[in-house]
This record gives structure tokens, sequence and C-alpha cells, in this order.
């Protein structure tokens, strides 16, 4: 598989979680992804363990404050930025860069004081993306020129 590049910052889509033109940071040195989300509660249902959560916040211009159940779901310990490990719960879903759809691990995580709502880390990126520091947008400007 050839390897496609990027750059230090995307727009991207993740269309289950029904978010469009979402800024998101390459990371590499991130190990896993996460996406900020707000509410996120381990609740049982018939039986069974679901987490419950809402994605982004209401001073994001996407927020649409739907509420997501997943009753797949890992939990994992995950060092922070300020190398600090939390337990989060970790979700499996999909994402689309050059308008080819790519499985991806996001950890859900308060990112409020962060610049973007998601990060994109080395677990992801390991394989399939070569990262560019100077550029940026490239799947997305490549996604409208195609739209022109």
């Amino acid at each position: 598989m050839k390897k496609k590049l990027i750059g230090r910052k995307d727009i991207l889509n993740f269309p289950r979680l029904k978010l469009e033109g979402i800024e998101v940071k390459i990371d590499t040195g991130a190990y896993s992804s996460s996406i900020h989300c707000r509410y996120i509660k381990l609740e049982q249902k018939n039986g069974k363990k679901v987490i419950t959560f809402v994605l982004l916040d209401p001073t994001h211009p996407k927020y649409h404050g739907k509420k997501f159940t997943s009753s797949t779901f890992k939990e994992k310990y995950v060092k922070s930025s300020n190398g600090v490990s939390e337990k989060r719960f970790v979700i499996t879903t999909d994402v689309l860069i050059y308008e080819e759809k790519y499985k991806i691990e996001l950890s859900l995580t308060e990112r409020i004081s962060m610049t973007y709502p998601v990060l994109l880390g080395r677990k992801f990126l390991s394989k399939k993306f070569i990262i560019d520091t100077a550029k940026r947008n490239l799947s997305f400007k490549k996604l409208n020129k195609k739209k022109d």
C-alpha cells in the first residue's frame, strides 16, 4: 500500500459520528488518537455495559448535541500530554482522508482547552501516511478541488 502525504493539520469527516469538516491535528508525539467529548458515562442497559457521550461542546461550530451510545468499546489507560495516565473509553469508527475510509480508534476525552478537537496519533498514522509538517489541509484541499 502506497503511503499518502498529509500535513500537520487537516479537515476531515467522521461519517458514523455525523461530523463533517472537523479540524484535526496530526501528532507524531502521541501514540493514540483522541476526540473531544463531554458527558462520558458508563451505564447498564438491558444488563449490558454501554457508554454514552456527546461529541464536542456547544462552543464548537460543528457541535450537534447528538448523544451517542455504544456497547462496543474498550477501556485503556492513556498517558496525556502532561504525563498523567488516565483511564479512557476507546471507540472504533471511520474517518475519511482523501475520500478513503479508514478505521480509527479514538479515545474519548475532554479536550476543551486544546485548539483541535481531534488528535491523530502514531498508532493510526503508521504505515498509511507520510507527514510533511510544512503543509496542512492536503486532504481537504484535494476534496474541494474536485468539487470545483
